[in-house]
């Protein structure tokens, strides 16, 4: 009778093991995370097309994460994807004003995050600004379809 006790609490406690551990993927897989945010500063980047772009997605430097995307609303006055980024606190005033914004992807068909890179303008890009040097995402859809055309017309 107290080893089929012991059994089930082992059990139980493996079962609940595992489900902490699927739900932990499942959040660093989404994106989603329980840290409260600390200090950060808002930028924006206007692109001609974000792909599959979504909110929460990464914002990196150099392969590391040191932002998200907040919102991606449409700019009514360009007719661009406007895309609002939150980084970290500590870097603002620390980009130049001609720092690239560019949507990566992720591997092959992984997610789509941006990636920033640092310019050499003595200007720095301070709360509220616009990245205005940026290039858009690579559609593969697009990149098939330019392939097949030009296998045809060959």
């Amino acid at each position: 009778m107290k080893r089929s006790k012991t059994m089930e609490l082992g059990v139980g406690l493996f079962m609940l093991a595992g489900i902490l551990g699927l739900l932990f993927l499942g959040l660093r897989v989404s994106g989603l995370t329980f840290n409260m945010p600390g200090d950060t500063f808002r930028l924006e980047a206007n692109f001609a097309n974000i792909g599959s772009l979504k909110p929460r997605a990464r914002v990196t430097m150099s392969g590391v994460t040191v932002g998200r995307v907040t919102a991606i609303e449409l700019d009514r006055d360009w007719y661009d994807a406007r895309v609002i980024l939150e980084l970290d606190a500590e870097l603002e005033g620390r980009l130049a004003r001609d720092t690239t914004a560019a949507i990566l992807t992720a591997g092959l068909l992984g997610e789509q995050y941006i990636g920033l890179t640092v310019g050499g303008d003595p200007e720095m890009l301070v709360d509220g600004d616009t990245i205005r040097d940026t290039q858009s995402a690579l559609v593969l859809e697009e990149l098939i379809q330019q392939f097949v055309s030009n296998m045809v017309s060959d």
